[in-house]
């Protein structure tokens, strides 16, 4: 069969779309899925998503990482998937879907994607690093300057160590430029190796410089290797609540695949 795909990418985070509402693309073929990801045999992605039909919302994101298996929530897929949703014709400027972890609401204007994030009631700090799950776990490390970390070398080693178990985590370094700004790079789970940003990572790097009292400030920029996001936040007691990731999006281009 012949399958249409489009590419998107936000921020350097690329990702395969496939409409998929009729329900035709081999899902379980994570072999597949991993070669379609395949930068050197396939089309080439940090990640596959499925547009799928959704009963009361506007449609479903299906995720999945570069290794060809399921992943949890993606904040820069969410943001593209919202872009592809609107190149389909399924919304306009503002949208509710369902994801790996739950409900979104997302508004697009011209290609730009603000994605509402899940709030945040547990976390853990310790005196060199931050964990917490914004949809995907993340463990953030405070460093001098993320410029001169091995993030493929030593992201793997915090991502697969006994802590994290089997499932392991993602690994954020990050850096503050000044009050309102800093400096991100995350190596990826599923993907192993580093991405040139992440959505849920650079939320969770967001607020774990306000956890470590390193800026007062609830809306951040961030500078990753693939561009500029922003994260506004709002924190409660014991909990981080109205989060919202901000972005561009773009699509690079599309084609068709024969499976």
């Amino acid at each position: 069969m012949n399958f249409p795909f489009y590419k998107y990418q936000g921020a350097g985070n690329d990702f395969i779309m496939i409409d998929d509402r009729n329900h035709q693309f081999p899902r379980e073929n994570h072999l597949l899925i991993a070669q379609l990801c395949d930068r050197r045999l396939g089309i080439g992605a940090d990640g596959l998503i499925l547009l799928d039909n959704h009963a009361s919302e506007d449609f479903t994101m299906i995720y999945y990482n570069a290794d060809g298996h399921l992943g949890s929530f993606c904040g820069n897929g969410g943001r593209c998937v919202v872009a592809f949703a609107k190149l389909l014709g399924l919304i306009q400027t503002h949208t509710q879907f369902v994801a790996a972890d739950g409900l979104h609401r997302a508004q697009i204007i011209g290609d730009r994607v603000s994605l509402h994030m899940n709030e945040v009631a547990q976390w853990t700090v310790e005196e060199d690093f931050v964990f917490m799950n914004t949809g995907s776990p993340h463990h953030v490390v405070f460093v001098e300057d993320v410029s001169t970390v091995d993030v493929a070398q030593e992201g793997a080693v915090i991502a697969h160590n006994d802590f994290y178990g089997e499932a392991g985590t993602n690994v954020n370094f990050v850096s503050s430029i000044d009050e309102s700004h800093i400096a991100v790079r995350t190596f990826e789970r599923g993907v192993e190796a580093e991405t040139l940003s992440c959505g849920t990572g650079v939320t969770a790097s967001a607020m774990a410089v306000f956890l470590a009292h390193k800026t007062s400030q609830t809306h951040i920029e961030v500078q990753t290797r693939g561009g500029l996001l922003e994260v506004e936040f709002k924190p409660e007691a014991q909990r981080f609540t109205h989060i919202v990731l901000h972005g561009p999006t773009q699509r690079v281009f599309s084609g068709t695949i024969s499976l």
